[in-house]
C-alpha cells in the first residue's frame, strides 16, 4: 500500500540530505576502472541487488568481494537474479565497514501506541522480528515534539549502550533518522545495522523504508522514487489502474496470498490494525485494503466488483469492516457493495459464506438495512457490529468464524 525504497535510494539521496553517515558506493553499470579504484581505497566491498525483497543474503545475492574482476562480474550477475520473486532494478557495491559494534534502529507508526515509536537494539544485522523482546527497547514518540537526543540516548542506555561519547554520537544519528522520517512522510524506516568502527566512527550500513502516500510531505519529496520491475498479480494490477483513474475515494490493495478472509476495509491505519489482528488470530486475509475517502456509488461499486471477481469464489468469509466514519456515507458504500455482490451471484451462482460487517458513521442504519435485505436474498448468513464494538474484536471474531467454516468445509482452501 505504501511506496517503498531500499538502501540504494537512501545512499543516493537521503543520507546526504539529512547528514546521516553512510558508506561509499558504486552502482551498476560502472566502469571497471572505477571498481578497481574503489576497492583499492576500501580494501573490500559488498555487492547487493537493488530489490524490494527480503532474504537477499539467503538468495546468494549479497557477496563480499576484494578482487575487482570478480566484483565487475558479480554486479552484472546479481542485477539479473530474481530475489523472492522480485526482479532487481540494478546492483550496487558498498564499502565494507569493519565494526566492533552493531546497533539496529527502527522508527514506525505503532498500532499499540497509536503513534510513532523508536525501537533500538544492539542485536543489529539480523531480522528485528527474531530479536528477543528483552534485547530491544521500544519507546513511543510524540508526533509533534519528535525525538530529541536525550530520549535517543536514554533508549540506547536501556538497550545496553552506556552513556559516553559513542552513546551521544549514536543518539544524534537517531535524531537525524527521525528528521528524515518526519520530513518525508514515512510510515516506517529501518537502519540495520549502524556499524561502529574501532575508531568510533558510526555508519548506516543497510536501510529500508515505506512512505505514507497520503501524507502531503511524501508528495513533495523533491526527487522521484525509482521504478522497480513489477511482478504484481492481475488483481493488484487491475486495482492499481482503477485507483489511479480517479481521486474520488481510495481503492488501494496489497495482495497477501491468504486463503480464508476477503477483507473490504475502510480507514487507513485502521485497515493495518485489522490485518494485523486477522493474521495473529489465524484469519489468513487475502489482501490488505483501504477503501475509504467517501467514494461515490459508482466508484465503490467498481472497487467491490474487482475484489469479488478476483477473490470471492475462494473465500471462506467476507469481512466488511472499518471504524466510525466522519464523512463517508455508509448507506452509499454499502448499497454499492450490495449491488456488486448481487451481480456476482447472478453471474456465478450462490456462494453462502458468512458475512461479517462492522462500521459506524453517517447513514449506518440505512446501510445495514440494504445489506440485510441483499444478504438474506442471497442466502448468505451475516453478523452486524456497530461502532461501539472495537474493530479488533470484530476482526478476531471473523478470524475464528472463518477457521470454523473452512474446517467444516473440509479444511482451509
Amino acid at each position: 500500500m505504501g511506496a517503498q525504497i531500499g538502501e540504494l535510494t537512501f545512499l543516493e539521496v537521503l543520507a546526504s540530505r539529512f547528514k546521516i553517515p553512510a558508506p561509499d558506493f558504486v552502482v551498476e553499470p560502472v566502469r571497471q576502472s572505477d571498481v578497481k579504484r574503489k576497492l583499492a581505497d576500501w580494501g573490500s566491498g559488498i555487492v547487493k541487488p537493488d530489490v524490494l525483497a527480503g532474504k537477499r543474503g539467503k538468495a546468494g545475492t549479497v557477496r563480499q568481494v576484494d578482487d575487482y574482476h570478480e566484483a565487475v562480474k558479480l554486479l552484472k550477475r546479481v542485477a539479473a537474479k530474481v530475489v523472492s520473486g522480485q526482479q532487481p532494478r540494478t546492483a550496487y557495491m558498498v564499502q565494507t565497514v569493519p565494526a566492533d559494534l552493531e546497533v539496529f534502529s527502527a522508527i514506525t507508526y505503532n498500532s499499540r501506541y497509536l503513534a510513532p515509536s523508536l525501537t533500538v537494539s544492539t542485536k543489529g544485522g539480523v531480522d528485528i522480528e527474531s530479536v528477543d523482546e528483552a534485547d530491544k527497547v521500544t519507546v513511543p514518540l510524540n508526533v509533534f515534539r519528535g525525538l530529541n537526543a536525550y530520549q535517543a540516548s536514554e533508549a540506547l542506555v536501556k538497550a545496553g549502550l552506556p552513556e559516553g561519547k559513542l552513546n551521544s554520537k549514536l543518539a544524534l544519528c537517531l535524531v537525524k533518522q527521525w528528521d528524515m522520517f518526519s520530513a518525508t512522510g514515512m510510515q516506517s524506516c529501518e537502519i540495520n545495522p549502524w556499524r561502529v568502527t574501532e575508531a568510533g566512527a558510526v555508519c548506516a550500513c543497510d536501510f529500508k523504508a515505506t512512505f505514507d502516500e497520503n501524507n502531503i510531505k511524501f508528495r513533495d519529496l523533491g526527487f522521484e522514487l525509482p521504478e522497480y520491475p513489477t511482478m504484481v498479480d492481475a488483481f493488484e494490477e487491475e486495482m492499481n489502474a482503477w485507483a489511479a483513474s480517479s481521486h474520488q475515494g481510495q481503492a488501494h490493495v496489497a495482495d497477501l496470498g491468504g486463503k480464508l478472509i476477503l477483507p473490504m476495509l475502510f480507514g487507513g491505519g485502521a485497515s493495518t490494525i485489522v490485518i494485523e489482528t486477522l493474521a495473529q488470530a489465524g484469519g489468513d486475509p487475502m489482501f490488505l485494503s483501504d477503501f475509504g475517502g467517501n467514494p461515490p456509488y459508482e466508484r465503490m461499486k467498481k472497487t467491490a466488483e474487482i475484489c469479488l471477481r478476483h477473490k470471492l469464489a475462494d473465500a471462506s468469509l467476507l469481512l466488511i469492516l472499518g471504524g466510525k466514519a466522519n464523512n463517508t456515507q455508509i448507506d452509499i458504500t454499502f448499497a454499492a457493495i450490495a449491488d456488486a455482490l448481487q451481480e456476482w451471484v447472478d453471474d456465478n451462482g450462490p456462494h453462502p459464506i458468512p458475512v461479517v460487517i462492522g462500521r459506524g458513521g453517517p447513514g449506518l442504519v440505512q446501510g445495514f438495512a440494504v445489506m440485510k435485505k441483499t444478504l438474506e436474498n442471497l442466502g448468505m448468513p451475516y453478523v452486524f457490529f456497530g461502532p461501539d464494538t472495537p474493530i479488533t474484536l470484530v476482526a478476531s471474531y471473523a478470524a475464528r468464524l472463518a477457521k470454523q467454516c473452512a474446517k467444516a468445509n473440509g479444511g482451509a482452501k
